[in-house]
């Protein structure tokens, strides 16, 4: 039976060890959460960095309902990273698994350590075009666009479907 909790828009990324395996398996962990139910999944993406010099990255998004609160769903996908091995050394460093809370429904939540929307997620082609393709629709809370408007108005460059 789906669950008929919030819906949430997650980011996916890496670039260390065998990214899209990486993803895959972050996935299959999502779906084996309790009070998650995995709706959609993008396409995986080959995007350039942002940041110090790394390697390319592998990013994906995903739609998922859940009755958790926003700080359990974190808690929970922190520890999806854990289990991947991350490790956070720099902002904006190499990572094994970046899991990241796009959009938590039309909510918009400021705490210490979840801000919601994700504060950058509108300057990002490599979470925008993921996301257009499963969601396009979805109105960002803040800015009152659709996901497929903002995308119209970003670089989208150094992001091509794997």
């Amino acid at each position: 039976m789906a669950i008929q909790g919030t819906r949430v828009a997650i980011g996916l990324g890496s670039n260390l060890g065998e990214s899209q395996q990486i993803l895959r398996g972050a996935l299959a962990q999502l779906r084996a959460m309790e009070d998650v139910d995995v709706e959609l999944v993008s396409s995986f993406y080959g995007t350039k960095p942002i940041g110090p010099p790394q390697p390319d990255y592998v990013n994906a998004c995903a739609v998922v309902r859940t009755t958790c609160s926003p700080s359990d769903f974190l808690a929970g996908l922190q520890g999806i990273e854990q289990d991947f091995d991350r490790v956070r050394l720099e902002r904006w460093g190499p990572r094994t698994l970046d899991l990241d809370i796009l959009l938590w429904g039309d909510e918009v939540i400021n705490l210490p350590d979840l801000q919601v929307p994700h504060p950058r997620m509108a300057e990002r082609g490599f979470v925008l075009v993921p996301l257009a393709e499963i969601v396009p629709d979805w109105r960002h809370p803040v800015l009152g666009e659709a996901i497929a408007d903002l995308l119209k108005i970003v670089d989208c460059s150094g992001v091509e479907q794997l």
